[in-house]
């Protein structure tokens, strides 16, 4: 006999079972899994709630009820659920992971259950040391109850009771607090956390005499106005998040199995800031820090909404990501549009008061939805140079919609631009370029430009060449003195009288003068590196307004050294109105001509 059939021939091992520990599991469940102690009572609950939807599919006259009953370190909780027999005992409770949707005759109510019957009470754990479930079966009502008791360390038994143990189907869960959690069982505690889990399921659900359940929900309640639906919902939101909203946006998608509604903030919130929704899943609360529920420009609603379709994860506090959730975001996103195009349509007051505060979120679905940027084209507000107005209203003022990229870009060219008949667009703002150049895909016609120095430059008033030319002795000692900065000097004619000279330049030129300044800093390794990158840029330049009276003064200086003083007065002023970050040189050149300034006064004071 070869060695392979003799290998073959010997017994296979026999298998064995993992043993577990309880509670290396509970401590598990309660620092990991679960995000706080409090979903023991969500378990409670869900495992009540699914016992009764069991009986139900069975009985439709069944009755429904929930009741919780608090005492000192410990909790009752009563359901008129479809119980369980000594065997279901053994079968879900002794056996970590089986669910009571895998019971006998209850395949047709799958759908309809919340949780796992054996992993909710092993959650209940996390607060209690002992649990006692006593049971009775209503698919099998001969049988007589049942008890099964558990403590904390693993260890259980299970034994019949006498038939008046429990006369009617249904289940009693007993919890005995665990050393210092006993504050999780008291009374009020415990009708908080089940007004906030519960407050949506469909059965009678109390708390000693007090009720639980709330229904129908606000959205769905009927009201005898629009305004007083409003005024209700407003409410409900203050309640449930702690602000009074702008609005009240409807969320039903019945293909998905959801009713809701989205409440618009009243106040203006960072894009990055992530919400936190509060999603009930058939009625009972999953959570409340839904963040991937809505597309991501939606950041200006809080949603809270009732659902039979969506995933939860495994701890149950979250949704799990998959086509179904994909589905419902864009179906949301989409009510959500159509609320902003209605108020574009019907309503333009409160179209107006959103704008004013979340006019960036809107702006974040136009870049996207040529649609709504179409829509919302005569509503959504930008900084121009003729005041705060919509990109349909400057386009109409101007033939070539001029526009900047940046703030600072803004800031150098809107006095003279506007001056000369000019208008610009401040595209710095988030998303405000990509909408401006987008501009002709949903307006046909438009001319979109971007404004550089060069174009400024060539809308400024050329001088008499005689006039250059009597000037070009302080033309050139001005180029000499600002040479070294990278920076060139051109006289123009323009308005307004009150600015001497402006300072023009371009992302290109920016870029040029960094990488100089850095060849000049570096090591010669990186001298040479930085030189082979030397480009072909234009230079900032300086643009002296021959109109200004103070440049027609200066231009007549005779002494070289007092030109050269009031050139860099002129340069640094025009980069501070500018709002341009200064250079270390040009800081340097500021003080210098600040003090020569100041000598140049005190000499001549002394001289009088």
């Amino acid at each position: 006999m070869d060695s392979q059939t003799s290998q073959s021939s010997q017994p296979s091992p026999s298998p064995r079972t993992f043993q577990v520990d309880l509670r290396g599991l509970v401590d598990l469940l309660s620092h990991h899994l679960y995000s706080s102690p409090k979903v023991y009572l969500r378990e409670l609950l869900q495992n009540a709630v699914d016992a009764i939807t069991a009986r139900r599919a069975v009985e439709p006259d069944a009755p429904a009820l929930v009741r919780l009953f608090a005492e000192p370190g410990a909790l009752r909780v009563e359901d008129s659920g479809v119980g369980l027999t000594e065997a279901d005992v053994h079968d879900l409770l002794a056996t970590i992971g089986h669910s009571s949707k895998r019971a006998e005759g209850l395949q047709e109510a799958r759908s309809d259950f919340l949780g796992q019957f054996g992993i909710g009470l092993l959650a209940c754990f996390v607060v209690a040391e002992r649990i006692r479930v006593v049971s009775r079966s209503a698919r099998t009502p001969d049988a007589a109850p049942v008890e099964w008791t558990a403590a904390d360390d693993g260890s259980y038994t299970v034994r019949t009771l006498p038939d008046d143990a429990r006369p009617e189907p249904g289940t009693t869960v007993h919890l005995v607090a665990r050393a210092g959690a006993a504050e999780w069982l008291a009374e009020d505690r415990v009708l908080a956390l089940a007004r906030d889990f519960g407050s949506l399921l469909p059965y009678d659900v109390r708390v000693g005499e007090e009720a639980v359940t709330d229904l129908p929900a606000p959205w769905d309640r009927p009201y005898p106005s629009p305004a007083a639906r409003r005024v209700a919902l407003g409410r409900h939101c203050h309640d449930l998040f702690g602000f009074t909203p702008l609005d009240a946006i409807e969320l039903d998608v019945p293909l998905a199995g959801i009713r809701g509604v989205a409440y618009v903030l009243p106040s203006a919130v960072s894009p990055a800031q992530r919400a936190g929704h509060r999603v009930h899943l058939k009625g009972m609360l999953l959570t409340e820090r839904a963040e991937q529920l809505l597309p991501d420009w939606a950041f200006f609603v809080r949603c809270v909404l009732d659902t039979d379709s969506l995933r939860p994860t495994a701890s149950r506090e979250a949704l799990y990501e998959d086509e179904t959730l994909a589905a419902v975001r864009e179906a949301l996103g989409e009510r959500i549009r159509s609320w902003l195009t209605g108020l574009a349509a019907g309503d333009p007051e409160r179209l107006a008061a959103f704008l004013a505060v979340h006019h960036l979120g809107v702006k974040s679905l136009a870049r996207h939805d040529r649609e709504m940027l179409r829509t919302m084209l005569p509503w959504l507000p930008f900084e121009t140079t003729d005041g705060r107005l919509s990109l349909e209203e400057f386009a109409r003022r101007h033939p070539v919609v001029h526009f900047t990229r940046t703030v600072e870009e803004y800031r150098q060219v809107a006095p003279i631009a506007s001056a000369q008949g000019v208008g610009v667009i401040n595209g710095g703002y988030t998303y405000d370029s990509e909408l401006v150049e987008a501009l002709p895909s949903v307006r046909p016609g438009t001319v979109v430009a971007e404004l550089d120095a060069d174009t400024v430059t060539a809308h400024l008033d050329a001088v008499d060449p005689a006039v250059e030319l009597a000037l070009a002795g302080f033309l050139a000692a001005a180029r000499a003195k600002l040479d070294p900065l990278g920076c060139d000097v051109v006289l123009r004619a323009f308005h307004p009288l009150s600015v001497p000279a402006l300072h023009l330049d371009d992302r290109a030129a920016r870029h040029e003068q960094a990488r100089a300044q850095a060849e000049e800093e570096a090591d010669d390794l990186w001298a040479g590196i930085l030189g082979s990158l030397r480009g072909e840029a234009p230079r900032a330049r300086l643009v002296l307004n021959h109109l200004s009276p103070l440049i027609r003064r200066i231009g007549s200086l005779g002494e070289p050294e007092l030109i050269g003083t009031a050139v860099e007065s002129l340069y640094g002023q025009a980069l501070l109105m500018a709002q341009r970050p200064l250079r270390p040189a040009d800081s340097a050149l500021l003080n210098r001509a600040f003090i020569g300034l100041l000598e140049w006064a005190t000499n001549g004071e002394g001289d009088r």
